[in-house]
């Protein structure tokens, strides 16, 4: 690796840390669905369990970055300054509400998970958001880029849950799908727009197919299944986890490019160069 004025890849954060943004958010996207759509208190349960499985596992994957392992604690120490150590804190919240609501099969418990879920969410964005020196990293409308995949791919996994558990398909979480997706895509397009004139080519190169990804594959055709499946009975319970898949794949890949692939820096800034015996 060579530095100078021109924008480098950071290195810092890779396919491990890319992880914690996608199974942690799928994860606490999935919480949401699992405390408000009802379901029977076996499959209820085992949602719960499933969503802070992925959010401890995308934990888990950003730990095994760390060269000291034992450091790990040292997140804790910057609630006032750190969007990570606050993420932090509300994964802690998130497991003993979650856990709770599981134990007691507690309605009020999964709707304060629920409501902790979205937290934790909010700070991955803030976490980007707070990446100075990565252009396709800073941009403010990065929160709501990745709140919105986030609760996208929690209701395409429900989906998929609801089938393989045997449950009917819930359409509250095909409405939430179907509203997700939407949203998720107004959001990238906003983001897309504001963050243009900050992007060099390379990072340009990485992110526009993935946006076209989110568009086609992330939305219509969630959507077209969907209304397929609502108008085809018969067709509802393939329609439904297909849809789930492809809202699920989508928002999968963009995390990974923005986190790895589109992560160049600003470089450096040399208004002036010295020149010898000036």
């Amino acid at each position: 690796m060579s530095y100078g004025p021109k924008p480098w890849i950071q290195l810092h954060w890779d396919v491990r840390a890319a992880l914690n943004f996608i199974l942690g958010g799928t994860g606490s996207g999935f919480l949401l669905f699992a405390a408000f759509v009802p379901a029977a208190p076996q499959p209820a349960r085992a949602a719960l369990l499933l969503g802070l499985a992925l959010v401890a596992t995308g934990l888990a994957s950003v730990w095994l970055e760390i060269g000291r392992k034992l450091r790990a604690v040292h997140v804790f120490f910057n609630p006032f300054t750190s969007w990570m150590t606050r993420e932090s804190f509300v994964a802690l919240l998130l497991f003993a509400s979650g856990l709770a609501a599981v134990w007691f099969g507690s309605p009020p418990f999964a709707a304060l998970t629920a409501a902790v879920a979205l937290g934790f969410i909010y700070c991955q964005g803030r976490m980007l958001r707070a990446s100075k020196g990565i252009p396709a990293w800073r941009e403010p409308a990065i929160t709501w880029l990745i709140f919105w995949t986030a609760i996208a791919e929690g209701a395409g996994l429900y989906l998929l849950f609801a089938v393989l558990v045997g449950s009917d398909v819930p359409p509250l979480a095909g409405g939430g799908l179907a509203l997700a997706v939407v949203a998720r895509g107004v959001a990238w397009s906003r983001y897309r727009g504001r963050v243009e004139a900050s992007l060099i080519p390379q990072a340009r190169a990485a992110l526009d197919p993935t946006g076209k990804q989110l568009y086609q594959l992330g939305a219509i055709v969630p959507l077209a299944l969907l209304l397929a499946g609502g108008a085809m009975e018969q067709f509802a319970a393939v329609a439904a986890p297909l849809a789930g898949i492809a809202a699920l794949a989508a928002g999968w890949r963009f995390k990974f490019v923005l986190v790895v692939r589109a992560s160049f820096n600003q470089g450096f800034a040399l208004p002036r160069v010295p020149v010898r015996g000036r």
